[in-house]
């Protein structure tokens, strides 16, 4: 039978994956950017500029939002709604 405590690991292993693919996305992103931009993959400059530094946002902003995001959802559903 699952207990609480097992839920809670359950969400926050699912949640630490999340976050693990996040960042190796966006830094597969950042260097298909970086390959575009140099020559090396044959692309247009300005996709090859959008790509490294969408992928460097995504990789320093994506994760730290959406654990924010949890949290906060995690205080509003687990409180017993006085604030």
């Amino acid at each position: 039978m699952n207990t609480p405590h097992d839920i809670d690991d359950t969400l926050a292993r699912k949640r630490y994956m999340i976050l693990n693919a996040i960042r190796i996305g966006s830094l597969g992103a950042l260097l298909v950017g970086l390959a575009i931009a140099r020559s090396v993959i044959d692309a247009p400059y300005p996709i090859g500029v959008a790509l490294a530094v969408g992928g460097l946002l995504a990789f320093y902003f994506g994760p730290r939002s959406l654990a924010r995001k949890w949290k906060s959802d995690s205080q509003s559903s687990s409180g017993d709604g006085s604030q």
